[in-house]
């Protein structure tokens, strides 16, 4: 993947993620109701946004991953990211991930940026599975990955060890013979 893929949505523009938007990547990160269910502690200052945005970037120079910062149309600020990670090109998979601050919750957006990914995770990378592990409480991501077509497979459980405790992890997928284009 030579050049970052942008995509648009009907609300957003899934673009590439540069230092500017760590301000706005640093506000949510910040929050404890968006690290509760991610594998980072909430942030509590700017530089850990910036090596955030850096690791991305470097993965995806690497093909290894791809992270998209969502952006609203109306202004160019980041207010969440989602992309792939844990690509395995021999395999045609990927992993999905994705947040987006409080604000925005519940209103239908990451579900419209998710599909617009999933789309181009099938047509354009060439994947056949897309994976999700999701905690079992997390039931707003788990909404919407069963809204865009993804399926529960079974539990984890003792998935990893994390905030000392062991946790228990429900795996989703979404093959691409169940994908229909909308």
């Amino acid at each position: 993947m030579p050049q970052f893929p942008e995509l648009e949505t009907e609300r957003f523009v899934l673009r590439q993620i540069t230092k500017n938007d760590s301000v706005d990547i640093f506000q949510y990160f910040s929050l404890d109701e968006v690290t509760r269910f991610y594998d980072v502690e909430s942030f509590t200052n700017i530089r850990q946004a910036e090596e955030l945005i850096q690791r991305w970037n470097e993965r995806f120079e690497r093909s290894q991953a791809i992270r998209w910062g969502i952006t609203l149309k109306s202004l160019n600020r980041v207010i969440g990211t989602c992309g792939f990670h844990g690509w395995k090109k021999n395999h045609y998979k990927a992993e999905i991930g994705y947040e987006l601050a409080p604000e925005y919750w519940r209103q239908g957006f990451m579900t419209e940026a998710i599909e617009k990914i999933i789309e181009y995770g099938f047509n354009d990378l060439g994947l056949n599975r897309i994976e999700a592990f999701v905690e079992p409480e997390n039931v707003g991501s788990r909404t919407v990955l069963e809204k865009v077509g993804f399926r529960e497979e079974g539990i984890l459980k003792e998935h990893y060890f994390w905030r000392n405790r062991f946790v228990d992890n429900v795996i989703y997928a979404f093959l691409k013979k169940d994908y229909k284009v909308h």
